[in-house]
């Protein structure tokens, strides 16, 4: 619950404000998220009336005010478990709470509704990736994609071999046989989330073993997503380890050189105005569009087109100094206001709550856990001995380990370190891809 460090009590050109016009600005000033309370109260009112009349909007404006108030109260509520809240509560909170609550038929499903067709129409988790990438490369300092992206790709490689030889080796050791673990449990962990990677492989074995893809991906998905809510819970503990050894963290970089996000936007004279934020964001989807036409003609997929078009605009200077600074204010709206949000859609429509519990064996849950520690330790210690921020470069190779661009956005928020999204993108799409790939090949090889 955020309280600003004190009530304005002047309006410029006003008389002071009264005793209880004050207090009634500091009521205001009480947010949960960035809602202020009784605007958050007033939704709820009008949100549970609506709802009531047996039909609810699934539009634009509907669906503010429903994915503010149900993912920032979730995450409000996350923030403020003991001990858990270091461990990435708030965004587990508000991606698992709403999927247990659309199962377990609390969400009455006229808000359940216009959620999902709001967020299946709108697509609104690529307006989000496509903003934050966008904004978050045109806003780095250029040393870091010179260097940091070819670093970066040694630990993710690395990690993933060892993990897959940890994670076999574990379920093998736990009954479950090396062949069932490594393609069913250990691959969906890494192929990159549930459209990207689960579905593929889904589609690959059945024509391999003649059998429907439904039934396949009913066994798939479980280990996605269990292991993506690991990923999330170690991000966080990440980020509370970085806090008690700051000498392994960046804080959002990579090396101990990069100077990181760029702030010049924040110095005198440089904010930018609104016409720059305006075309910054219009700049974000043109970037994205190129990259959906992309993955239509030749099927490469539009996040990783959009990523290495921004990073060769940043390279070669293609982009005024202020259209950068506006994109990075961009950034950081849709990272401040619309991170929870998104989450609480993405819990409603793409997270389905007995396909997570569906894995929750012991000997799955040792293996995946295994799985998803080597990968993620394995960055750590590898970035440590290429003298890279370890931490930072461990959360990256977690993202590997994630439900695809929903996990990374909830592991970079359990971690506070949204920044690394381009990094993140590199992990899920392109280190998913070529798991998917090796994985197809190695399964089909076994089956000859």
């Amino acid at each position: 619950m955020a309280v600003p460090s004190e009530t304005v009590t002047k309006i410029q050109g006003a008389r002071p404000a009264s005793i209880w016009l004050n207090r009634w600005w500091h009521i205001v000033d009480i947010r949960i998220g960035i809602v202020p309370l009784p605007i958050l109260i007033i939704l709820v009112g009008v949100i549970l009336a609506l709802s009531a009349t047996g039909s609810m909007p699934s539009d634009m404006l509907v669906n503010i005010a429903l994915l503010s108030v149900g993912g920032f109260l979730c995450a409000e509520a996350g923030k403020h478990l003991p001990v858990l809240r270091h461990f990435g509560a708030a965004a587990i909170f508000a991606t698992f709470v709403p999927s247990y609550l659309v199962f377990a038929h609390i969400l009455p499903a006229t808000i359940q509704s216009s959620i999902t067709q709001f967020t299946a129409s709108s697509n609104f988790l690529y307006l989000f990736i496509s903003t934050i990438i966008v904004g978050s490369i045109l806003g780095m300092d250029r040393h870091i994609l010179i260097t940091g992206f070819f670093k970066i790709l040694l630990p993710l490689a690395a990690g993933s071999v060892i993990a897959a030889v940890a994670g076999t080796l574990t379920g093998a050791a736990l009954g479950l046989g090396i062949r069932h673990t490594f393609f069913f449990l250990v691959v969906p962990v890494m192929a990159g989330g549930v459209g990207e990677g689960a579905i593929p492989l889904s589609v690959g074995y059945s024509e391999i073993l003649s059998q429907r893809p439904g039934d396949l991906l009913a066994v798939l998905l479980p280990p996605v997503m269990l292991g993506s809510l690991m990923a999330i819970m170690i991000a966080g503990a990440l980020n509370f380890i970085g806090k008690r050894y700051p000498a392994w963290t960046g804080e959002g970089r990579l090396e101990p050189d990069e100077q990181g996000m760029s702030h010049s936007a924040d110095a005198p004279g440089a904010t930018p105005d609104a016409e720059t934020i305006a075309a910054a964001g219009v700049t974000a989807v043109a970037l994205f569009l190129v990259g959906i036409l992309s993955q239509r003609l030749w099927h490469w997929p539009a996040p990783v087109v959009m990523l290495a078009i921004t990073v060769l605009l940043k390279l070669l200077h293609a982009v005024p100094p202020s259209l950068q600074r506006g994109a990075f204010v961009v950034y950081r709206f849709f990272a401040t206001a619309v991170t929870y949000p998104l989450l609480f859609a993405i819990g409603v429509a793409m997270t389905p709550w007995k396909a997570l519990i569906g894995g929750f064996t012991p000997a799955n849950i040792i293996t995946i856990f295994v799985t998803i520690a080597a990968l993620i330790g394995s960055g750590f210690g590898i970035g440590r001995m290429l003298g890279m921020y370890p931490i930072d470069v461990a959360i990256v190779t977690a993202c590997h380990g994630g439900q695809g661009g929903t996990g990374g956005v909830a592991i970079l928020t359990a971690a506070n370190r949204m920044q690394l999204m381009p990094f993140a993108q590199i992990a899920t799409r392109i280190g998913g891809a070529v798991i998917v790939s090796l994985g197809l090949i190695a399964f089909f090889e076994t089956m000859l």
